[in-house]
Formats: C-alpha cells, sequence, structure tokens
C-alpha cells in the first residue's frame, strides 16, 4: 500500500503538468503575507478545476506524501513531551503532528470559493479511495476540518417554500434523493401548508443546501408514501394535524459525507415546528428500508429457529417465482406471506443494523435516537421500493425527551423497538 503510494507521488512529481499546481500548494502554506494567501489561494483552486481527472490520483497522493508530519521531528517532539509534560512541549508536539495539508486547506478555504472548491476536491477524493485506500489520511485531514467548519452552530435552518428563489427549488428537485420529485408541480404539492421543506445552509454557501428535509404535517402515523405526495392540498389540516411525518431527507453536497447533519436538521425541525404547532403531539419518519431485499438474497437459516427458517423458506421461494415483483404481484401475495416479510424485516432490522449489512437509514435514525415503531408492506409501489425492500416501509418514532436514552441504547448495540415490532419478531410456524 505504502509503495504505491510513493510510486504515485514520483508520478506526480515527475508530471509536468501537475508541476506549476503542486508548486502552488507548496508557496501557500509558507506564505507569511495576507494578500499573497488570498492570490496563492486562487491559483491553487484554478490549477485545481482544470486538472485532468486521470491526474487527481497522483495529485493527493503528493499530498499524503509531500505535506505529512515529518517523523524525525514528530519522534522529538514526542520524546521531549514524553521526558517532560509540559505546557509548551505539548504545543511543539501538537504543531509536530499536525500534517502541513491541514494548513493548505485552511489557507485554500479563504479564498472566495474555497469552501465550495474543497467540497469538490472532496468528492473527487472520496472517488479514488475505493481503489485507493492508501489516500485515507488525506481524506481524515479533509473530514477533521469539514466537520469544524460545518458544525450545526454555524449553520442556518431555513424553511424552503413556494416563494424561495427558483435556483433554490431546482436544486431541491435535483438532490431528492429518496422519493424523487417528477416535476414542479410534484414539488409545489410538497410545499403547501400542510408539507413543509426545511434545509440547512452555510455562511460561505448561502445560496448552496447542505441538507433538506420534508415533512408531511397530517393525523396519524403514516403507513405509505403515495398518500403523503400525491394527496391534495389541505391548508387547515396543518392547524389540526398532530402529527409530523419525516418522510425524506437528501444531502446535497455529496463533499460532506461523514460530517453529521441529518440527525441535528430533525431535532432542530422538531423544535421549530412544536413551537409555531404545539398541538403536534407525535414526530416520526416513514422510511425506506433500502437494505432489506439484499440482506434478504443473503440470508441464510443457519443458526435461526424453526419458525425463522420456514418463514425465510416461504419468501424465497415466492422469490423466486417472481425474480421481478411488480406492485400487482404485492397485491396478490397471501396475508401470511406478507406477515413473514414484515417479520423478516425486523429480524433484520433488529439484529442486523450494527453489522456491516444492516439498514444505513436504520443505523441513522436508530443512532440518532429513534425508536423502531412500526413495519409497513406495500408502503413504497414505485420501482424502486419494491426493488429495495420488496415495496416494505418502516416507522422511527422521535420521542423528543427519550432521543439520549435511546441513543446510548443503540450504542450498548441494543434497538429500541415498539411492542408491535417485538411482535414481528416471532413469525408462524
Amino acid at each position: 500500500m505504502l509503495e504505491k503510494l510513493k510510486r504515485l507521488a514520483q508520478k506526480a512529481l515527475l508530471d509536468r503538468s501537475l508541476a506549476p499546481l503542486l508548486r502552488s500548494c507548496r508557496q501557500l502554506v509558507s506564505e507569511r503575507g495576507q494578500a499573497n494567501v488570498y492570490a496563492l489561494a486562487l491559483e491553487v483552486i484554478e490549477r485545481y478545476k482544470t486538472l485532468p481527472a486521470a491526474q487527481r490520483e497522483a495529485f493527493f497522493a503528493a499530498l499524503a506524501t509531500g505535506f505529512s508530519p515529518h517523523p524525525d521531528q514528530v519522534l522529538a517532539a514526542a520524546t521531549r513531551y514524553a521526558e517532560s509534560p509540559a505546557a509548551g512541549n505539548l504545543a511543539t508536539l501538537t504543531q509536530a503532528v499536525e500534517p502541513l495539508r491541514q494548513e493548505l486547506l485552511r489557507r485554500v478555504n479563504r479564498a472566495p470559493g474555497g469552501t465550495l472548491m474543497l467540497l469538490s476536491m472532496r468528492n473527487d477524493l472520496l472517488g479514488l479511495l475505493r481503489n485507493s485506500p492508501e489516500l485515507a489520511a488525506v481524506d481524515a485531514d479533509f473530514l477533521h476540518l469539514l466537520s469544524s467548519w460545518f458544525n450545526p452552530g454555524f449553520l442556518r435552518l431555513e424553511r424552503v417554500d413556494w416563494q424561495s428563489s427558483a435556483a433554490l427549488l431546482e436544486k431541491i428537485i435535483h438532490h431528492e434523493a429518496v422519493h424523487e420529485i417528477s416535476g414542479w408541480a410534484d414539488l409545489r404539492r410538497r410545499l403547501q401548508p400542510d408539507r413543509r421543506c426545511y434545509a440547512f445552509f452555510h455562511p460561505q454557501l448561502p445560496d448552496e443546501p447542505l441538507i433538506f428535509v420534508e415533512v408531511a404535517l397530517v393525523q396519524d402515523m403514516a403507513e405509505a408514501i403515495a398518500p403523503l405526495i400525491e394527496s391534495q392540498p389541505d391548508a387547515a389540516a396543518a392547524a389540526s394535524a398532530r402529527t409530523a411525518v419525516f418522510y425524506s431527507i437528501s444531502n446535497c453536497q455529496p463533499g460532506l459525507r461523514g460530517v453529521s447533519l441529518g440527525n441535528f436538521l430533525i431535532k432542530k425541525v422538531a423544535a421549530q415546528l412544536s413551537t409555531e404547532l404545539p398541538q403536534l403531539k407525535t414526530f416520526c419518519t416513514l422510511s425506506p428500508v433500502p437494505g432489506f431485499a439484499r440482506w434478504l438474497a443473503q440470508a441464510t437459516t443457519e443458526g435461526g429457529d424453526a419458525a425463522w427458517s420456514a418463514a425465510l423458506q416461504r419468501v424465497n421461494a415466492w422469490r423466486q417465482a417472481h425474480p421481478t415483483p411488480a406492485a400487482p404481484d404485492l397485491a396478490s401475495m397471501p396475508k401470511s406471506l406478507q406477515e413473514d416479510l414484515a417479520s423478516l424485516c425486523a429480524r433484520y432490522l433488529v439484529s442486523a443494523s450494527h453489522e456491516a449489512l444492516g439498514d444505513p437509514v436504520a443505523r441513522f435514525h436508530l443512532d440518532n435516537g429513534a425508536r423502531l415503531e412500526r413495519v409497513n408492506f406495500a408502503a413504497d409501489l414505485s420501482r424502486k421500493g419494491i426493488k429495495q425492500s420488496l415495496g416494505l416501509m418502516v416507522n422511527y418514532l422521535y420521542d423528543i425527551d427519550s432521543v439520549e436514552v435511546r441513543h446510548q441504547q443503540f450504542m450498548d448495540n441494543k434497538v429500541s423497538h415498539s411492542s408491535a415490532v417485538r411482535r414481528l419478531l416471532k413469525p408462524a410456524p
């Protein structure tokens, strides 16, 4: 792994087209004059913009090797601190272990457009990590700084409505990742008084939503997605609604992967809605289960009880008979088989949420302190919903007074779930 990194870095040093960019980077971190820092940061940004995609791996490899701490300096500083743990020695050690590329990123961030460029650079880097895991140290520096700069305390919560700018509304359509927005009429329905959309914005990116959540104000916990996005607007419903259903949350900036924003967004929106509409009593989600079909395809009867094995065999037999199921196939599914499917989904979410094949949406909400409340059959009959979860969706309940306790339960490898889910964990033999 290290040898590959060295080869890539050497390639970068010999590549004449990369040399100007690397030279600008070195000048930027060594410059002391503030005016020159701005000029050099802009130079780095412009040169990175013109860098061919094929050369980005070599560039990041050069950052991984040529902008890392010097081992001899780290060892000397660590030795002095070990011998005398004084404040000055600690400061010297801290300075020695910090990669120079962190200062490079800080200085790029000072330039106009620097923050957006860093997000773009990290997005490029994330695309390289699968085949070049040795670049993980560079990504760790990006994540360290972005987590500080995009701390929720710096972010602005804004309601998106039909009066928002057309440019912002187009971005909402483009970035919706859970339930596709089919056009302007569809978007307008989702912004009516009985529906809400809220987004986080950063001061350096005032026109770029970072993440947004869509909310339906209804009477009861929703069990299917179609009524939420296809029903007719009802302005009076918002004033009498008792339940807020978070039915879609979408990240708009791939470069912020790993920066925790969604949990703060949900909690902040819940707090704002409680103030605006004090009659609201229930805050919940209607969530997809994108990992379920994949897990079901790999599940085995080994280690399971007789009822579990029988349910799995029945569902797998149905899937073999319906290799590409559609909504009519689910509609004709026997009631007993529907119960088997819901039972298996409940088992998946309760037993596998801490494992590699665990559902990412479940991990997000459970780690955020929600409770797995209900499994809903035929809740998402879109092609995507059927492919990912055979049409199942689940509700997670956000009891604001209990989220910290339930978060700790999840950290202790326990999944908080309702009595209704508990009953599903015991399928019929």
